[in-house]
């Protein structure tokens, strides 16, 4: 579970959020960016991102608060999983991003593949839907829900992009250095359970 201050500070920046939206006093909206602040000041106080980066995480999101949305691709052959490692931090992570405006959560999970690892894929069944605060990932500014896709892999060949550098397949037993901020170990072993299980049910939170 989420640290008690991380669960705060999203909290009063929802609060922030939907006030700054909605309000129309001018002394209103004078409160709620105070408010917003102190969940900047509460964030950088406990992580190692600064003001700046904090408040523009912030200042880009408009309207009611809810969660972002996470897509992984969980992808076998010969009982492995593909993952591909990220050039930012050169962590492996299972393919995905965040959801598209005007695409469902399966195309973005196909595209996202096909952009991070080379492969064409189709959609095979959701595995599981978490909420990232139950999980054990840092900490993160956003609330964020976690989709993970199962995917048949129908063609193409592996390429790295602009945004990874290596594509491979790996063993439940053999996972590389993980991108914790995408992906647990728990979770792609909870996929694994899937591929020995095809009546695993999906797991959610």
């Amino acid at each position: 579970m989420e640290p008690k201050w991380l669960e705060w500070a999203k909290q009063l920046q929802s609060i922030a959020q939907a006030g700054l939206t909605y309000s129309k006093d001018v002394y209103d909206v004078e409160r709620f960016e105070l408010i917003r602040n102190i969940s900047v000041q509460i964030l950088e106080k406990h992580t190692t991102i600064d003001n700046t980066t904090i408040k523009e995480l912030f200042a880009n999101e408009t309207g009611y608060a809810t969660p972002k949305v996470d897509i992984r691709a969980v992808v076998f052959r010969n009982d492995k999983i593909l993952m591909v490692r990220e050039t930012k931090d050169r962590e492996w992570s299972l393919p995905g991003g965040w959801g598209d405006i005007g695409l469902s959560p399966s195309e973005v999970a196909v595209k996202e593949v096909k952009e991070e690892s080379g492969f064409d894929v189709k959609p095979i069944k959701l595995l599981a839907l978490f909420d990232k605060k139950c999980h054990p990932h840092p900490p993160s500014p956003y609330h964020v829900y976690k989709m993970f896709i199962q995917c048949e892999i129908i063609g193409g060949q592996p390429k790295e992009s602009i945004e990874t550098d290596a594509v491979e397949f790996f063993a439940g037993n053999e996972l590389p250095q993980l991108s914790m901020a995408r992906n647990t170990e728990s979770q792609i072993q909870l996929a694994f359970k899937h591929l020995y299980n095809q009546q695993e049910p999906v797991y959610f939170d």
